[in-house]
């Protein structure tokens, strides 16, 4: 594969898994579950990990990514219910998945391929916690001791992510 296009798909894996991140930061938003919402937080701090090998691949190729904002969901009603946009970010993931499996044949490079391939392993792991939102468990990223403070969540999500 040609540097220019190994750039090429390299700035659209980049893309597509921005395009992820900001959805999940707008999603996590909607979260009011704690669990769920931690669960959200920890997906975003990996996929701030995956962006940040995306780009330094791609700034070694001398070039530079573009930011992009947070979607703008429907507004939400009464009563607003999170869980449809949480199944809709596991297709999402599904798909993500589906679309770069079938283009690791393109990328020559070792390295990369298996920067994409440890990037895919890990967007399936965030599409099994979708799913495991979606059906109600609050155990995703482990259960609660029995310490202090471990039946509730105090006041519950924070009004922002971070502090």
């Amino acid at each position: 594969m040609r540097p220019a296009s190994l750039l090429t798909l390299l700035k659209e894996c980049h893309a597509e898994k921005l395009a992820l991140r900001q959805r999940h930061v707008a999603v996590a938003r909607r979260v009011s579950d704690y669990e769920f919402n931690n669960t959200y937080q920890y997906i975003i701090a990996r996929e701030d990990v995956h962006l940040s090998w995306l780009e330094a691949a791609i700034a070694e190729l001398g070039e530079s990514t573009e930011d992009r904002p947070e979607p703008e969901l429907s507004p939400a009603g009464k009563k607003p219910e999170f869980l449809p946009l949480v199944a809709e970010d596991g297709r999402q993931a599904d798909a993500f998945v589906a679309r770069w499996r079938a283009r690791l044949g393109e990328i020559g490079n070792a390295r990369h391929r298996g920067m994409i391939e440890v990037l895919l392993g890990e967007t399936l792991e965030h599409k099994r916690f979708f799913d495991q939102i979606v059906a109600g468990r609050d155990d995703v990223l482990g259960r609660r001791s029995n310490g202090p403070g471990s039946p509730g969540t105090g006041d519950g999500v924070l009004p922002v992510r971070w502090q």
